[in-house]
């Protein structure tokens, strides 16, 4: 009888201990299928190339402020106060990608920009207009004697609409300005605007204040400008997504 007490006793042990490891195994299992399903939606969700925002609606993180004036946030929007400065993200230098950005004007018309293909960190207001690509937003250049190289979507003094699709004031507009390589193509309104190329033929300078002609960089800071108080924009979102690509570009034809 105490034989058998024993022998019960050992197997007893035996089978919780092979009990507890094959739980231990089953556990270990889910948790590595869990670790990989969701390693795998990672690289699915990076290789969908989704959005990036850049502003997060109630500060703002991630940028800095060059130049006369300001730019703060208030109920949800990016403001300004004074000009003519520029704002812009610190945080890297963007190329192959996207920028999706929303804005309004103040009044029936304003006039602002969104600066890409700044070839180096900006130190002061004037070197970006030089040296980088500012996307206009003026719906009504002439008001300031100047031409349709001046319009809402355009490279400032560089590129002719291929539309015209700007709203005034205070209606939403949205903006999707691709750069693909050294080719940048701007949807305004989702209307094509413009679609330039390096070494695409652009006109003479008219102003002192327009850009120095010459290649831009593939990747540069981007930024957005305040003017002055006469010429107030809202932006409500600032976005990035990584070109997708696969042989050639995908950008919208």
């Amino acid at each position: 009888m105490k034989k058998t007490v024993t022998l019960f006793l050992i197997f007893g042990i035996f089978s919780s201990f092979f009990i507890t490891k094959s739980h231990a195994i089953r556990q270990a299992s889910k948790v590595q299928t869990k670790i990989t399903q969701e390693s795998k939606s990672s690289s699915q969700q990076k290789d969908a190339g989704e959005w990036r925002q850049l502003f997060n609606g109630k500060d703002l993180t991630g940028w800095k402020h060059v130049g006369p004036g300001s730019q703060y946030v208030e109920d949800g929007l990016i403001k300004s106060h004074g000009g003519m400065g520029l704002l812009y993200w610190t945080g890297e230098k963007f190329g192959n990608c996207t920028i999706h950005v929303e804005f309004r004007m103040r009044d029936n018309n304003s006039n602002s920009g969104v600066f890409i293909r700044i070839p180096i960190e900006p130190y002061e207001e004037w070197m970006p207009v030089f040296y980088g690509y500012e996307v206009q937003i003026d719906n009504k250049p002439e008001l300031s004697k100047e031409d349709d190289y001046h319009y809402t979507g355009m490279l400032y003094s560089l590129t002719k609409p291929l539309a015209k699709t700007g709203k005034p004031g205070p209606e939403w507009n949205t903006m999707d300005i691709t750069l693909d390589g050294l080719r940048t193509i701007i949807f305004l309104n989702d209307v094509k605007v413009t679609d330039f190329k390096e070494g695409d033929p652009v006109p003479e300078r008219k102003f002192d204040f327009e850009p120095f002609h010459g290649p831009r960089p593939e990747y540069g800071y981007i930024g957005l400008q305040n003017h002055s108080d006469a010429d107030v924009v809202f932006f409500r979102k600032v976005a990035v997504k990584p070109l997708q690509k696969s042989g050639k570009s995908k950008v919208k034809k």
